[in-house]
């Protein structure tokens, strides 16, 4: 496992305001109540509470996933004590309970101690970004094209994201020799720090661009077009790459993750890819079977009730679910809440003669 240096100096924990012991089902509620507390959309313009929200993302990501948040949480027990783990080959060392951490991701944490520190300056990736979709139970299982609304960073329309003024070009950055870095030699340690003419870069804008300053985003509203896949669930998230925020310096848009809510059903539930119906029948046909139709999601079925069913007998219709899931049919005895005269009077001889 490659540790990343965020989970050592972000509690997610309180960044969702929770205890490290608490429950999934209480890590997912108390992201639920911050996303829609933070999102942009409830706050347009508001760039603490979109940087809040993103963070609250992240968060959730990690401690949402159960090996995600243990791996977590055991980087975070070694993170104060690295050299308990004890080195082991490779460049890396193991915790007890047998994760292995890469040495190499390490490096920034222990601050190039036993080598040449990377240099954190170049081309950046841009942020990801989150967006909340409410989805029909049928649309969710027969999946869909839509769109999603969201303000985030684009590519500046003036450069064309390059950040220098038109009829301008960024030039090599003459400090770096367009490595991005410069080296710092102090005997038997080697450092290198980003170069802070080109920020890392390697190249350098003299004309900045007058719409962006340079910087060569934008922050526009966005309208983008998603393809969510059949038989998607309640809650979960589809990634989708390089549809979020532009990239700084050159680099690549991050990713768009789309959660989706979907809203439950009159007739059906959901277990997996089977779909739940409950169909009522009279007390004649549990008793003597008949030909029960049932509901599906692209029409009716018809299934056999065998004489003497049970109420609740669940009845199982292959390939009638979700994405070649089943339907589960269960049959409810329907009683009659009033009767007339005759149909008492009938009910009543039946009674004498079943109890002999």
């Amino acid at each position: 496992m490659a540790v990343q240096r965020e989970w050592l100096e972000k509690d997610y924990y309180k960044v969702l305001d929770v205890s490290p012991t608490a429950s999934e089902k209480d890590i997912t509620s108390a992201y639920r109540k911050l996303a829609k507390k933070l999102h942009p959309d409830a706050n347009p313009n508001d760039r603490t509470a979109e940087d809040r929200f993103k963070d609250v993302s992240a968060a959730y990501d990690v401690l949402g996933d159960v090996a995600k948040r243990k791996e977590y949480d055991e980087a975070r027990r070694l993170g104060v004590g690295v050299g308990g783990g004890g080195f082991g080959g490779g460049g890396g060392f193991a915790s007890p309970g047998g994760v292995r951490f890469d040495y190499t991701d390490l490096t920034d944490l222990l601050g190039g101690a036993f080598g040449r520190r990377k240099a954190t300056g170049g081309p950046k990736k841009g942020r990801d970004l989150e967006a909340e979709l409410h989805l029909s139970f049928a649309e969710a299982v027969s999946g869909l094209e839509t769109s999603v609304n969201l303000t985030s960073d684009v590519a500046c329309g003036m450069c064309s994201g390059s950040g220098a003024a038109p009829g301008t070009s960024p030039v090599i950055c003459g400090t770096c020799g367009s490595r991005g870095v410069i080296d710092d030699n102090q005997g038997l340690f080697g450092f290198s720090r980003p170069c802070p003419a080109c920020k890392g870069t390697g190249m350098r804008v003299e004309t900045p661009c007058p719409t962006c300053a340079g910087s060569g985003v934008a922050r526009k509203p966005r309208r983008i077009k998603v393809r969510i896949p059949a038989g998607v669930q309640d809650a979960q998230r589809v990634m989708f790459k390089q549809r979020g925020d532009a990239g700084r310096d050159g680099g690549p848009p991050g990713d768009l993750f789309v959660r989706v809510q979907v809203a439950p059903d009159s007739r059906f539930g959901r277990s997996g890819n089977d779909l739940t119906v409950t169909v009522p029948i009279s007390f004649a046909d549990a008793a003597l079977g008949a030909a029960v139709s049932a509901p599906t999601m692209d029409g009716t079925v018809t299934l056999r009730v065998p004489p003497g069913t049970p109420t609740g007998r669940t009845f199982r219709v292959r390939g009638k679910g979700v994405k070649g899931g089943d339907l589960l049919v269960t049959v409810e005895v329907a009683v009659p809440t009033t009767l007339t005269d005759e149909q008492r009077h009938l009910v009543e001889q039946l009674r004498q003669a079943l109890e002999g």
